[in-house]
């Protein structure tokens, strides 16, 4: 029995804007940025993940990177079939006997996604070598991920910042009462720091550079209880055109990030006014929880209890959450048929 389980090869996917993660057997077998690298002359794809991640913004004319979700939703379809299947092909090495057209695959998808783009997902999933695929909203995912009994009827508020979308979602008795879906997340965060480094310092950026500077000065608040060092930038003066170094301080990038953080709470608040009284009472007890990559931002936490006035906690391993959460779906599909759409 053992055996044909490990057959059937059911897997669990967060396809995300930034990291794609794959659940198989309760472990995560895959955490790969969401990108491929092809020649452009042959199609051929040269690198899926991390590799293509290397060689981004870093390519002649004869290859290319491409992200193939934009927004938390498939851009480009040809390029995630082809990424879906080069990350299932990373978690078969060493196991080549497994048959590709055996996986059941439950994907999580943001909650504001439209028909047509859950399709894609379908198609891209299928093409891929799905037998069946379930599809669950990402808030929902991330609520299971960090241990919330989604079925009782007590509401839950969770806010799920990820690379393309912000998910926030009040949950209670298996079912999304509230929500909003916003496109203001880790990307933009990232397209903040690079314009505000061309504006107030002449320096050109890519957007890994970006990226590094969100993940090692990011922050939501001018002013922090344990501030980070100093962060040291290397581009291209735009005035002389010669690479330069400057330093930066978290302050300046909470000032950069202010305007896409305002976007967060003023969603978070609207999703608060659509709650009905009785699961409002539930959140002002419970609080509200953060997921996705970026909950890791500082001071965000605090400056959304500043603004909402109400507790707000960090999920242990935000990064983790939708993909465990995914993962807890599959391996209970008949218990939460009803959460899971096909």
């Amino acid at each position: 029995m053992g055996l044909f389980n490990f057959f059937t090869s059911d897997i669990a996917i967060d396809l995300g804007t930034a990291n794609t993660l794959i659940i198989h057997n309760d472990t995560i077998v895959v955490d790969q940025p969401s990108i491929i690298a092809k020649n452009r002359i042959s199609g051929d794809v040269i690198a899926v993940g991390r590799e293509a991640m290397m060689m981004h913004e870093k390519t002649h004319e004869e290859i290319k990177t491409i992200r193939p979700l934009k927004d938390g939703v498939i851009a480009d379809f040809e390029a995630a079939e082809q990424m879906i299947k080069g990350m299932i092909k990373m978690m078969e090495k060493g196991r080549n006997w497994l048959s590709s057209n055996s996986h059941r695959m439950v994907i999580c998808i943001p909650s504001g996604i439209t028909e047509v783009e859950k399709r894609a997902v379908r198609d891209s999933a299928e093409h891929a070598g799905a037998k069946e695929v379930y599809m669950i909203f990402e808030p929902m995912a991330a609520a299971l991920g960090i241990g919330i009994d989604i079925e009782q009827p007590i509401g839950s508020m969770i806010v799920d910042i990820g690379g393309g979308t912000t998910e926030i979602a009040v949950i209670a008795l298996s079912g999304i009462v509230a929500d909003q879906s916003i496109r203001t997340a880790g990307d933009q965060f990232s397209k903040d720091i690079l314009d505000y480094m061309r504006r107030q310092h002449n320096l050109l950026i890519g957007e890994r550079t970006a990226e590094k500077i969100k993940i090692e000065v990011g922050s939501a608040m001018t002013e922090l209880d344990n501030p980070p060092n100093d962060y040291e930038i290397r581009g291209r003066d735009l005035m002389t055109g010669i690479p330069k170094v400057i330093k930066v301080t978290y302050s300046e990038i909470a000032f950069a990030l202010d305007k896409s953080v305002s976007k967060i709470e003023e969603a978070v608040l609207k999703a608060l006014e659509n709650c009905p009284p009785e699961l409002s009472a539930d959140i002002y007890d419970n609080g509200i929880h953060l997921t996705g990559g970026g909950a890791l931002l500082r001071g965000l936490d605090k400056r959304l209890s500043i603004k909402t006035k109400l507790p707000v906690h960090v999920a242990e391993d935000p990064l983790r959450a939708v993909v465990r959460g995914t993962g807890h779906a599959l391996k209970n599909l008949d218990h939460f048929k009803a959460i899971l759409m096909t």
